[in-house]
């Protein structure tokens, strides 16, 4: 990979639900979308130079180790359920990255983080739904790469340290989760689920606004123990993806670039750089 002197930043985005953006009447009340497609849609012309290829991880692939996928042309994996049967004939073209591949697990190894690699699985829906809105002609190598199922924050963080060069080689580091993510309480009207979900998104949105990284990082760290994380994070690996962009932040910092309702639960993104 050669260098460029303009460097990229890192994006923590949501994906969404589904194959929201594609369907007929997307679920939820009208317009609840509009914003998300907007700023998704929007994304690449606040990038400083077009990336060479983008390295992206997705909620929805964990393993037991950071896995890439090397295959040069991913198909799609259709990872969602009970949505309209023209959802699951989606075409993205998209190509793969190989070189980037092998660049990435050199790195990784280097930092005594091993990786393996992967073939035949395709892009899954955290991946395909939101660059079918940003990069819409499928002309962008995209590299998919895993999250490590049950590693803690700080392993999270130094994968995406390891990754930091390639923000000065022309690769575009997104991760690829929800800030919000209970599918149990997600369309309850409830305060018992609104209010919670609010005490979250303030809480991750200072976190990440850190005017030191370290003190980024250190907070990070203890997201289950900030006000209604539980509630909103039965599960982390929706939020393991911005571990990764963070960690790949290095000394930039951080901030909320966008935010909407869903159901009434904020959903936020943040930029690092």
């Amino acid at each position: 990979m050669t260098g460029d002197a303009r460097k990229l930043p890192t994006f923590f985005i949501p994906h969404g639900g589904g194959p929201w953006p594609f369907m007929d009447s997307a679920f939820g009340p009208p317009g609840m979308w509009d914003g998300l497609r907007d700023f998704l849609a929007g994304l690449p012309a606040s990038l400083p130079a077009r990336p060479k290829a983008v390295l992206t991880i997705s909620a929805h692939w964990e393993t037991p180790r950071p896995t890439v996928d090397i295959d040069p042309a991913p198909g799609l994996l259709f990872d969602y359920y009970g949505f309209p049967e023209h959802t699951y004939k989606l075409r993205y073209p998209a190509p793969g990255a190989p070189q980037l591949a092998v660049h990435v697990m050199e790195l990784l190894g280097a930092a005594g983080l091993p990786c393996d690699e992967a073939r035949g699985r395709g892009f899954d829906h955290g991946v395909f739904i939101p660059f079918m809105l940003i990069y819409p002609q499928a002309d962008m190598p995209i590299l998919q790469m895993s999250l490590q199922k049950g590693a803690s924050v700080a392993r999270h963080l130094a994968v995406g340290r390891a990754l930091a060069p390639l923000r000065e080689e022309g690769v575009l580091i997104v991760g690829s989760g929800m800030s919000y993510h209970n599918l149990r309480e997600f369309f309850s009207p409830s305060e018992t689920a609104r209010k919670p979900a609010a005490q979250f998104d303030d809480w991750l949105t200072q976190a990440v606004e850190a005017a030191d990284p370290a003190a980024r990082e250190a907070g990070l760290e203890r997201w289950f123990s900030a006000p209604g994380a539980k509630q909103s994070h039965p599960t982390p690996e929706h939020l393991e993806p911005l571990f990764a962009a963070a960690g790949a932040a290095g000394q930039d910092l951080g901030r909320r670039v966008f935010s909407c309702e869903l159901a009434g639960k904020p959903v936020s993104a943040f930029r690092f750089g």
